[in-house]
């Protein structure tokens, strides 16, 4: 049977911020929880996946095959949005068979999984990838690493319009620009299309720039006919991927005492530190007003907690 979009539009809270550092530089700062918008389907990979599931919808095919990392945040979305809406996926996985937490939701969601090894997966980038896959499975539509793509960062516009409808809720008229995590930079494309050049949208690389970050947003924006502009893309991997120390792991701690903040080390961990470090050292007049996408990946955390309860315990 063809898939369908379902009709469900979830929402997520604009809250305002309160932590130390803030509050010395003078500094507003609200976080849309996308943390929040579902117990499974939460952060910016719901937003990415209805333009996949719509392009599914209008091909006529019966679910979505895609790829990501054992930990993948969008393999994981992807899963649990085939049990809750009753269509088939199925995920190619980089490395080999190994067991973590999110493989294992993986399979309890009914994804069909295929390890690729690490040569294997490095091919997705060649042309003719996906054709065995495709032969393989004919009733499914190949989604990119991550959900990437124009149609996927053109739905992700809805973000800002759930945070602006929510701006009075904060005693706020306007405010200044976004500060968000990019693993893609799908995103933040789609934060960057829907403000138009009216506020900054500041993107925290989460990958270092050997991985295409700059490239692919800034592909994304020529792709929609906008010029390169309205963003500024920074280097916030703390010199690598999945790389994570004890000023990281101490700061998450930190926020989610004093600011009833849970974060993940991956994305926005990495995000807010980083925003923490520019306004200490003075890039934000007192008086900015700034919100922070929240783009969930909490899931993620249940393989790296015993790590990062070492490093504080120092």
């Amino acid at each position: 049977m063809p898939i369908s979009l379902p009709d469900w539009q979830p929402r997520a809270p604009l809250q305002l911020l309160s932590l130390p550092w803030l509050t010395r530089a003078g500094i507003e700062l609200a976080v849309l929880r996308l943390d929040l918008l579902d117990p499974l389907l939460s952060g910016n990979k719901w937003f990415k996946l209805t333009a996949h599931i719509e392009a599914a919808a209008a091909q006529g095919a019966e679910g979505l095959i895609s790829l990501g990392g054992a930990h993948s945040n969008h393999l994981h979305a992807l899963a649990a949005a085939g049990q809750r809406f009753s269509f088939p996926t199925v995920g190619l996985l980089r490395g080999e068979p190994h067991d973590t937490p999110t493989v294992r939701d993986l399979y309890a969601f009914g994804m069909q999984l295929h390890w690729l090894g690490y040569g294997g997966y490095r091919a997705r980038q060649q042309a003719g990838f996906w054709a065995p896959w495709q032969a393989q499975y004919p009733h499914l539509l190949p989604v990119a690493e991550g959900g990437l793509g124009l149609a996927a960062a053109s739905s992700c516009r809805a973000i800002v319009s759930q945070a602006r409808e929510q701006l009075a809720n904060l005693g706020w008229d306007d405010f200044h620009g976004w500060w968000l995590a990019a693993g893609t930079g799908t995103t933040a494309a789609g934060i960057v299309l829907a403000e138009a050049g009216k506020r900054l949208a500041h993107v925290a690389s989460a990958v270092p720039a050997s991985h295409g970050v700059g490239r692919q947003l800034a592909g994304l924006l020529q792709e929609a006919g906008r010029a390169d502009a309205g963003y500024r893309l920074f280097d916030a991997s703390r010199g690598g991927f999945g790389r994570v120390d004890t000023v990281l792991a101490r700061f998450m701690v930190d926020c989610e005492q004093h600011g009833q903040l849970p974060l993940d080390p991956l994305y926005t961990g990495k995000a807010l530190l980083a925003l923490r470090d520019h306004v200490e050292a003075g890039y934000f007049a007192a008086g900015t007003r700034l919100l922070f996408l929240h783009s969930g990946g909490l899931q993620g955390c249940r393989a790296m907690a015993p790590r990062l309860q070492a490093l504080v315990a120092g």
